[in-house]
């Protein structure tokens, strides 16, 4: 991500567009709170709707090879 969380989503489906089989995303409940990394940590409240979008767009990226 370069550091920066905005990237994070956009890194991810590109990784599962190319058929990457794990992610390693950094969450916390409150990232400004974070001991470290809170620059690059999704909000734990945002974290299942992306690893939601992340399923459904790797059963779209398989269902296309």
């Amino acid at each position: 991500s370069g550091g920066e969380q905005r990237f994070v989503a956009t890194l991810a489906r590109a990784a599962v567009a190319v058929g990457v089989a794990a992610l390693f995303i950094e969450t916390h409940p409150d990232p400004g709170a974070a001991i470290s990394d809170r620059e690059t940590q999704v909000p734990l409240g945002e974290l299942g709707a992306l690893i939601e979008e992340l399923l459904t767009f790797d059963r779209l990226a398989k269902s296309q090879r």
